[in-house]
């Protein structure tokens, strides 16, 4: 836990989920320097922002902007159930009523009207374009706009989305590597429609996927081309399992699971992952592809932390190792520990992961076995086999 101290009080901050080992914390230079400048206390001599009217919030990441201006009841506009659920916690434990904050996802509809829009640059530029252009026509020449990053997160591609979409756009100086962007929104300006989400069908070198028509949301990794660790691990995907329950695990655009689907159409297949993008995008892809009587269910969640013990037959994992922009393996150690509760006695987690990842290590730890299935020089697939100890 960590506080963060504005004009308008300091608060107890968390990531989700809480751990009170992680040493990140869950509020960035990038947000603290908005907050500053809300409240009038940046150097600029710019007055304070009026924040009376509807203020919506896009991709606060664990929740200090919107926890910070609660009492304004924000809209909270975000890709991820990780910051969806973070912001909930932060937002209570300052004391706010659960309603004090309208907590949106990318599958809900735009607010009507927008009269001040605080954007906190995401990594993906995809997914900055895609918010813009849905959010603009609730803009109003009065609409304040300002957006925020580390100066290592904001290119001139990320000035050119806001200077097309929105209308003029100017970036403050940097403080503590930390920068603005103030957008003007032109009331005669015409984006016209966002280009996602976006479709490719795989190529004949794609293993179980060949053939495979994908469906990407923006946000989603790799959304203009299939992986390469993904395209290794469809050349190597256990498939003959026949009516057995299956989770994709992290499942981004879906392509495992919908691959497995296609080969085992009696299977149930669960795709699973935090990003609503992804879900959005693997229900897409599996639709594309799939017979209608082949039975999937599409959570947006915490790893398994939904699905009951014990009840599921294999899961497919390709974890993530980076946190934004840190690397971290606590991801993929979540995954691997929800995978061994939720498998069946003989049940098996098949993973795909960098080489130097050491994820081996990890599968022995927890299952007591590891076998590589497959290698090439960057990527293994590695199979575990959960057994009665």
């Amino acid at each position: 836990m960590n506080r963060l101290s504005t004009s308008w009080g300091a608060y107890d901050l968390t990531r989700f989920p809480e751990d009170s080992r992680d040493p990140l914390r869950a509020w960035s230079a990038a947000d603290a320097y908005l907050l500053r400048h809300l409240a009038g206390e940046t150097e600029d001599g710019a007055k304070p922002v009026d924040l009376s009217g509807s203020v919506a919030v896009v991709g606060d990441r664990w929740g200090a902007l919107t926890t910070s201006l609660a009492e304004y009841g924000p809209t909270l506009i975000t890709d991820s159930f990780l910051a969806r659920e973070a912001t909930r916690a932060n937002v209570a434990r300052a004391g706010f009523a659960p309603d004090a904050v309208r907590l949106a996802t990318t599958d809900d509809a735009a607010p009507s009207r927008i009269d001040v829009l605080l954007v906190r640059v995401p990594k993906s530029l995809s997914l900055l374009e895609d918010q813009l252009h849905r959010l603009a026509p609730a803009l109003h020449a009065g609409t304040v706009v300002v957006g925020t990053g580390m100066v290592n997160e904001i290119h001139t591609s990320t000035l050119d989305l806001f200077e097309r979409i929105i209308g003029p756009t100017r970036t403050s100086l940097a403080r503590q590597k930390a920068r603005l962007i103030f957008s003007t929104p032109d009331p005669e300006r015409e984006p016209g429609a966002g280009p996602w989400p976006r479709s490719y069908v795989l190529d004949a070198d794609s293993g179980a996927g060949s053939g495979l028509t994908v469906v990407n949301h923006a946000g989603v990794f790799c959304a203009d081309r299939l992986d390469i660790g993904t395209r290794f691990f469809l050349h190597h995907l256990p498939t003959g399992r026949g009516a057995a329950h299956i989770v994709d695990l992290g499942c981004g655009n879906g392509v495992l699971g919908t691959a497995a689907a296609v080969a085992d159409p009696e299977a149930t297949v669960t795709f699973i992952d935090e990003s609503y993008p992804a879900v959005a995008s693997a229900k897409a892809t599996f639709r594309a592809n799939a017979t209608a009587s082949t039975r999937a269910e599409f959570v947006a969640g915490d790893a398994l932390s939904t699905v009951p013990d014990g009840t599921v037959d294999l899961v497919l994992n390709n974890p993530p190792f980076h946190s934004h922009q840190a690397t971290s393996g606590a991801t993929a150690w979540r995954m691997f520990n929800g995978a061994r509760a939720a498998l069946r006695p003989g049940g098996e987690l098949w993973v795909v992961g960098n080489r130097h990842l050491g994820y081996h290590v990890k599968l022995r730890k927890l299952f007591g076995n590891s076998q590589v299935v497959a290698s090439d020089p960057k990527f293994v697939v590695l199979r575990a086999v959960k057994r009665d100890r």
